[in-house]
């Protein structure tokens, strides 16, 4: 009987780049159609903690080999996708967090870039919006930023407060509402509209 290697070990074996010293960038996964592979045991939690069997993975360069291969499918899961192999995987909220926010210029000409815990950096604009869904309850924001493709960073409660001092008051879609300008483009973030 032959022994299959853990899950993660075979990923890492497929995943294009796996063994160079380089910071890897994001791979081709919406080109590969593998079949899906299984469950793996790896949870991504609000806080942007990436945890393999219930560890925290403490090595960022694997975390972020691992995030240059995820993709969300049209079935609303997550999924770690190499040409040969498609693992689903358990993300509590988005996959990333926006940590830090730079801001340059003011007003209709204001430029924002976010940059995640994994270092990606984000220009905000029409290819990279920034939502806010209000939780119905409870009516607290979770604000979010595309980072690329339909995956998205939850913007963190201190990066969130510097775009609420940023905010500025302006109808929008038939609707006076708080957003920020970046790139010519308005986003409200009061929740009135996503």
């Amino acid at each position: 009987m032959t022994r299959r290697p853990p899950p993660h070990q075979s990923l890492l074996d497929s995943i294009p780049g796996a063994n160079s010293t380089r910071r890897p960038q994001p791979a081709p996964v919406d080109q590969w159609d593998p079949p899906v592979s299984g469950e793996m045991d790896l949870q991504i939690t609000r806080d942007g903690t990436w945890y393999h069997e219930g560890d925290p993975i403490s090595r960022k360069a694997l975390v972020q080999l691992f995030a240059s291969i995820l993709r969300l499918d049209d079935d609303g899961r997550y999924y770690l996708v190499t040409p040969v192999e498609r693992w689903a995987i358990q993300v509590d909220d988005a996959p990333f967090v926006a940590t830090l926010l730079n801001v340059e210029g003011e007003g209709e000409s204001q430029k924002l870039t976010f940059t995640t815990n994994l270092e990606d950096t984000v220009e905000v604009g029409s290819d990279n919006p920034i939502r806010v869904e209000l939780d119905a309850g409870t009516q607290e924001p979770s604000p979010y930023v595309l980072v690329r493709r339909n995956l998205e960073a939850l913007i963190g409660r201190n990066v969130f407060y510097q775009l609420v001092e940023l905010a500025v008051e302006r109808e929008h879609q038939g609707t006076l509402c708080l957003g920020v300008w970046s790139n010519g483009c308005f986003f409200p973030i009061d929740g009135n509209r996503a």
